[in-house]
């Protein structure tokens, strides 16, 4: 079941669908084709050499939700043994299941989700509905986190704790700040916040794209961008893996061994600021088994099924 979405916004409109998890809504937000200039130049303040070089990316349309997926989204897929792929999924994984500020814990982010198990979330989605849903490729995700922008934050050149969730306050042992360039410190809430708490879109319609929860990308990690493909699709390595050719489409479960690590994006409720840029590519090698309570996703649908 679907329904036809407009996503409304101050001086925005938004085109998307409503797609049902049994009751349970999911909103995607389309994201147009372009050209985008993927990575941050050296002038950037916290940029990194992994973020370069540089390089120019052309992306084909596609839908991406409008928030990461929720704890009530996962419960509703995870319940669902008989849609199972490969793997079984823990009904309620996250580590924060009280109410913020009076509302609902189950709008909060999904958490303590390893990358085995979005990929499976994604799998048995896509089952339920017809569609194709899958994780993002990282060239997807910073396109649709910058909607146009070439600053560090869709925001602008910085960024505040009024409008998005991460470490606002100073680490004085660490040296570590909780403000960016000239903006101002903030709080440390010290948790997630639910799902568009902030009431803050970027010009495509997506929220919490900085902060939050750490989102897995479907690309294999890679140390910069040399080689990167140019053409939105995941950088994945297939000679990397054992029984995998450059033929399979998809990545499975059941075929783990030798996977390189994995790609995190769009900073947490515990980073500090710099960490949340759009072009911040997590803050080290990830391996995709692991779990931990400010790691979520995001999920896209392509246009056609890839399976």
């Amino acid at each position: 079941m679907a329904e036809k979405l407009i996503i409304e916004r101050p001086k925005h409109k938004f085109t998307g669908y409503r797609d049902y998890i049994d009751d349970v809504p999911l909103e995607m937000v389309l994201i147009p084709d372009g050209t985008f200039i993927m990575g941050a130049p050296e002038t950037e303040k916290g940029t990194r050499s992994n973020e370069r070089p540089q390089h120019e990316v052309t992306i084909s349309s596609f839908l991406m939700g409008r928030y990461p997926i929720t704890q009530k989204q996962w419960k509703a897929i995870a319940t669902r043994t008989d849609l199972k792929e490969e793997i079984d999924l823990e009904p309620d994984p996250s580590r924060f299941k009280d109410p913020y500020k009076g509302i609902d814990r189950w709008l909060r982010p999904v958490e303590k989700v390893n990358w085995y198990e979005a990929v499976e979330f994604c799998q048995r989605l896509s089952k339920l509905t017809g569609r194709d849903y899958q994780l993002p490729s990282e060239a997807q995700w910073e396109y649709a986190c910058r909607a146009g922008t070439t600053t560090p934050f869709h925001f602008g050149d910085t960024i505040t704790t009024e409008l998005a969730n991460y470490r606002g306050t100073d680490d004085e042992e660490l040296k570590l700040s909780g403000s960016y360039g000239k903006g101002l410190k903030g709080k440390y809430r010290e948790q997630t916040t639910p799902v568009g708490y902030f009431d803050v879109a970027n010009a495509f319609g997506l929220s919490d794209m900085h902060g939050n929860v750490w989102e897995w990308c479907a690309d294999d990690w890679h140390k910069n961008y040399t080689g990167a493909p140019t053409n939105g699709s995941a950088w994945v390595d297939y000679d990397n893996y054992q029984n995998v050719n450059s033929e399979t489409k998809g990545y499975s479960a059941k075929k783990k061994q030798n996977k390189p690590n994995a790609v995190l994006r769009g900073g947490s409720w515990l980073e500090y600021p710099n960490n949340c840029r759009s072009a911040l590519r997590g803050i080290f090698y990830v391996p995709r088994g692991i779990h931990l309570n400010n790691y979520g996703f995001r999920i896209v649908c392509v246009f056609e099924r890839t399976q």
